[in-house]
């Protein structure tokens, strides 16, 4: 069974088995934030193709702050959801390096380039080591040069090691891992 198809199935499933709670988030999220409900941002995809990614919007629009219900939906990843339809459409795999917006996978260079040989996950390694990024950053003095000097190339690590390590198996087991850590 190749990679694809256990994608598929596994998006597929979890959709249809999700779809009737992603509705009614899309709909708080409508009314708490004032919006459609839904974030798309360009994000860098495989091979450093730009593609559409789909969230919750859990920003306020007219005040850009985080709402309480939003504060929820990112606390327990509902707000990525939606990417199971970027999973279904081929954009994104189940399990590979979380994508980014430009100027971050598309800029590496060397061996560090191989990561874009991956689709991009809605879970990883990295993305697992920094389920708490946001609280983290927000004790940072400043947070986007922590991102940029600490944070992001500890996860371009864990995204090399990654490619050259992961299998079925692997796959399996950071799912997982994922599946626990949202229900702690």
């Amino acid at each position: 069974m190749t990679k694809r198809s256990v994608d598929l199935i596994g998006a597929l499933l979890g959709y249809f088995i999700m779809f009737p709670f992603i509705i009614i988030a899309i709909l708080i999220c409508a009314v708490d934030t004032k919006s459609a409900g839904l974030f798309l941002q360009q994000r860098i995809g495989q091979f450093g193709k730009p593609f559409v990614i789909f969230k919750l919007r859990t920003i306020h629009a007219s005040k850009n702050t985080i709402s309480a219900w939003g504060c929820f939906v990112r606390k327990y990843k509902i707000d990525e959801l939606p990417q199971l339809i970027n999973v279904i459409k081929g954009d994104m795999s189940l399990v590979g390096p979380r994508p980014d917006i430009a100027g971050y996978y598309d800029v590496l260079t060397g061996e560090e380039r191989k990561i874009l040989e991956l689709k991009p996950g809605l879970t990883s390694e990295a993305a697992l080591k920094y389920v708490n990024e946001d609280a983290i950053l927000a004790q940072q003095s400043n947070p986007l040069e922590y991102n940029d000097t600490v944070i992001f190339p500890d996860k371009v690590r864990l995204n090399l090691t990654y490619y050259y390590q992961h299998s079925f198996w692997g796959d399996v087991k950071i799912l997982g891992k994922t599946i626990t850590l949202l229900f702690q």
